[in-house]
Parts: C-alpha cells; structure tokens; sequence
C-alpha cells in the first residue's frame, strides 16, 4: 500500500486519529486459570521465589541477566526490596494458583504513556515456571492488560541477541523480531547487542486468539500435553488475518 503524502508530496505516516496516550500500570493482581500476577512484595514472595530459583541445578539462569546469582535468603531478599521500590520497572510475582506459590517474575518497564509503548522485562523463570501452562497464561494476562486495559500501541521485549532461549520465547509468544541494536549496553564487563521484537495492536486481535486457544484445557491430552503448539496457532491465525484482509481489499 502506498504511503500518505502531504502538500510536499513527501511521504508520511498513517493518521492516528484522537489519540490521548495509554494509560500507567495499576497495581491490581491480574488473574487466569492458572495463575495470578501481582506486583512484588519482600514479606510474600521473597521465600517462595528463592526456593524456586534455588532448585535450578546450576546457575546458567542469571547469565543473560544483569543480577543474581543469589547465595543467600538475605541476599536476595535485598535485590527484591529494590524491586518493590520501583515504579519503572514495575516488578510482578508469577503465582501458580496450583500451588498459591511465587515461581518468577517479570517486569512491565520503560513506560512511554505519551507514544503508547511498553516493554516487558527482567523475566526470570525458575525452573517450576519454564515450559508450563502458567508461564504463557502470565504472558497472555500482560498482553490482555496492555492492549485491551490500558490502550497500547506497542508491546516490546528486549534481550541480548545471544540469548537464544529469550529470542525463542520471544517468538513463540507471537513477538516480530526487529533487528540487532549492536553494542547496545555494557553489562558484566562485556558487551550486549541487543535483539528487539514487538506486538502492535493490530496484531493483538488474532493473537488474542490463539492464546485463548493454546491455554484452554481442551488444548491438552490426558497426560498434560499440548495438542497445538502456541507458535502453530499464531501462524494459523496470522494467515487468516492476511486472508480476510486480502479478500477485503
């Protein structure tokens, strides 16, 4: 499609119509079918999370980060007392309703209500979390409170381009990839090329949908096991977009 032009006949962006900014985070605990997020809180979850990081049988999980290892309760009790402090970025807990149990965190951070972006960050996984039904639903309830609650444009995700976990996850969680922002930060005395990927609105609709998909229990075997992958149910999606929007044309 050719872009607008003005009275230079310079090309230009599309119109934004009535535009006021997104709205800032609450503080309110999201909730799903498997789990509840919840802004961070030392006396509630700083037991719980340094269990369920300490089960990890190395410490490989902290590599990419820009904190941890831990090697103590206290330690980490501190680190997540400055993670309670901060308002950007806003720190959440992941509970797993199975268990009432804190098994990781994840931030929604560099708040730009103005342009309408946000990121997502600091994810860290413990072990009990990773490839589970609650790791994707607390993904689904952020993008749900992003797009439909507080009217974001753009929903972002950050990493270091070496980390080929994150930029899987990222993609599996119907992330575009963008490109390499190279020697981006300096971090553990060495340098990080930053890979960046993001959702826009437009693209949250079917994404929508096919996490409501993925996470119904319907989705899942006798033993557990997805029937559809997630990543299979965006692609589907996606081309189904395409199609109704080629047929509109």
């Amino acid at each position: 499609m050719e872009p607008r032009r003005n009275e230079f006949e310079q090309p230009i962006g599309a119109p934004v119509l009535n535009w006021t900014g997104a709205q800032a985070p609450g503080r309110a605990p999201l909730t799903g079918q498997y789990c509840r997020i919840e802004p961070v809180d030392v006396e509630r979850h700083a037991a719980d999370l340094y269990e369920a990081y300490s089960s990890a049988a190395d410490a490989r999980d902290w590599t990419y980060l820009n904190v941890g290892p831990f090697d103590s309760l206290e330690a980490y009790r501190e680190h997540l007392t400055r993670m309670a402090a901060s308002p950007d970025p806003l720190h959440h807990a992941v509970i797993d309703l199975a268990t009432g149990k804190a098994v990781g965190t994840l931030a929604l951070m560099r708040i730009d209500r103005v342009n309408g972006v946000i990121e997502v960050g600091h994810v860290t996984y413990s072990p009990r979390l990773k490839r589970t039904r609650v790791a994707t639903e607390a993904m689904f309830l952020l993008m749900t409170q992003v797009f439909d609650v507080l009217g974001y444009r753009r929903f972002e995700w950050k990493c270091d381009s070496l980390n080929g976990p994150s930029r899987a996850a990222a993609s599996r969680y119907g992330f575009t990839f963008e490109g390499i922002f190279r020697q981006a930060i300096v971090y553990h005395q060495r340098n990080r090329d930053t890979a960046w990927f993001s959702v826009i609105d437009g693209e949250w609709p079917a994404l929508r949908t096919s996490y409501t998909r993925w996470l119904d229990a319907a989705n899942f075997d006798a033993q557990g096991q997805q029937i559809d992958k997630l990543v299979d149910l965006v692609a589907r999606e996606r081309l189904n977009s395409r199609q109704a929007f080629d047929a509109a044309r």
